[in-house]
């Protein structure tokens, strides 16, 4: 059988360009969607130099109608998608009390919207079929809500209950059609640089930092293996958990550390341009400025990924200690 064609929004950068890399380098045709021309028709490339198609559509995935048509020119050119990976998202750095109304619909548009719009041109085409795999990118800020992010939270809280829906749907009519979400920590990519921000210093992600190339593995492995949920590095498994536990507790821990870690000391240069409402002209990869600390593996996607190997070693573990406690 071969490679499914698979579509990837939000495609020229950051997550966004570590996946196309990762499905290009497993042999998958790549339609690839993001506004950002110059970046996106890099990222094109790059899957091209490893032996694959390669189709762009610099599109905002806010428009219902470009994503549609982005899907039906991808079957055209590529054939039947076998696989959508919504990773597209924006956001807004700033107190709720200084943010603008406006940002906020924009956000919502893109990083809840644009999902959905994604998950419409999807189905579309995978329900006659009764095949096909959507892979969901979502966060630990999709569970846990943190300061300076209420716009991005929201957008990530909604299309959790969006996709939580489409599932029992999906059940109710019995098809093979599989939604996947891949729940993200702190990841090293451009957005940190662009994004609109009212602080006072550089945004940063909340440490510790991972590579986009360790969110792509996520990503690949989900459209192979379509669980539920996918969560990434012990970060995202503790704040979920904790969130569901205490979450009183938590609010007041974020309210002392939640400031302070989203900002890098240096300071933000007043007319800094921001990609909310158009793209930022180049192309900028997919790592930000934060390879120094961030971390290239997780040893918990391991064993999420590797259940009969994480389930040798709790029992080697047990097996040990029960060893142990026979001979003292």
């Amino acid at each position: 059988m071969a490679d499914p064609v698979v579509v990837i929004t939000g495609a020229s950068a950051g997550v966004g360009r570590a996946t196309v890399r990762a499905f290009a380098r497993a042999g998958s045709a790549v339609g690839l969607i993001a506004r950002d021309h110059e970046g996106l028709e890099a990222a094109a490339e790059e899957a091209r130099g490893s032996g694959v198609r390669a189709v762009t559509a610099s599109i905002d995935v806010a428009n219902a109608e470009a994503v549609d048509r982005a899907a039906a020119t991808f079957e055209e050119e590529l054939g039947p998608i076998g696989v959508w990976v919504n990773n597209a998202m924006t956001s807004v750095f700033s107190p709720v009390h200084e943010i603008e109304a406006s940002e906020v619909k924009r956000v919502t548009e893109v990083t809840y919207l644009g999902s959905v719009n994604g998950i419409l041109a999807a189905l579309a085409r995978m329900r006659p079929r009764n095949a096909g795999t959507i892979v969901q990118v979502g966060s630990a800020l999709a569970y846990r809500g943190i300061p300076l992010q209420a716009a991005y939270c929201g957008s990530k809280h909604a299309i959790r209950g969006f996709v939580d829906s489409l599932r029992c749907e999906l059940a109710h009519d019995r098809l093979a059609v599989k939604v996947a979400t891949v729940h993200l920590p702190a990841v090293n990519t451009p957005q940190f640089g662009w994004v609109r921000s009212r602080l006072p210093e550089h945004p940063q992600p909340v440490p510790p930092i991972y590579q986009p190339e360790v969110a792509a593995r996520a990503i690949l492995w989900a459209s192979v293996h379509p669980r539920r949920e996918v969560h990434v590095g012990l970060p995202t498994v503790g704040t979920i958990w904790a969130d569901k536990v205490v979450p009183g507790l938590l609010d007041r821990y974020l309210a002392r550390t939640g400031y302070d870690s989203q900002q890098l000391d240096l300071p933000t240069e007043g007319d800094r341009p921001d990609n909310l409402w158009a793209p930022v002209p180049g192309d900028h990869g997919a790592h930000g400025i934060f390879d120094e600390q961030a971390r290239g593996s997780s040893p918990q996607l391991t064993f999420t990924t590797h259940r009969r190997l994480a389930g040798g070693v709790a029992a080697a573990a047990v097996a040990a200690l029960g060893f142990l406690g026979a001979r003292r």
